[in-house]
């Protein structure tokens, strides 16, 4: 099973340039984001090769969460060829993300 991949400001926009892209940013204090960590961890093993699943810790990447707006967390930020799609704030089943990854693959 493969794991998510962690972005910093060192290689976000590399990684997120190409394809479809799920970026989680989170906080280790933050329950919901605990809750929905298992489930990227799955969702990273099953979309390997398809698209690439990230997770920004928000504690560390503050740069990153205020260029892109993050003003709670969880927010999901679902990203094509380095250009935001769309956008989910708070925990979401796996399901949902499943589905919004497989509607711009």
């Amino acid at each position: 099973m493969s794991k998510y991949i962690e972005l910093t400001a060192e290689n976000f926009d590399a990684t997120v340039n190409e394809g479809v892209s799920l970026v989680d940013f989170w906080a280790p204090w933050c329950g919901p984001c605990r809750m929905i960590g298992p489930v990227i961890d799955e969702l990273a093993g099953e979309f390997e090769g398809k698209a690439n699943i990230c997770k920004v810790n928000t504690d560390e990447q503050q740069d990153l969460a205020v260029k892109y707006g993050v003003r709670s967390v969880p927010t999901i930020l679902f990203m094509k060829d380095g250009e935001v799609v769309d956008q989910l704030i708070g925990a979401q089943s796996k399901q949902a993300l499943s589905d919004k990854i497989n509607s711009l693959s």
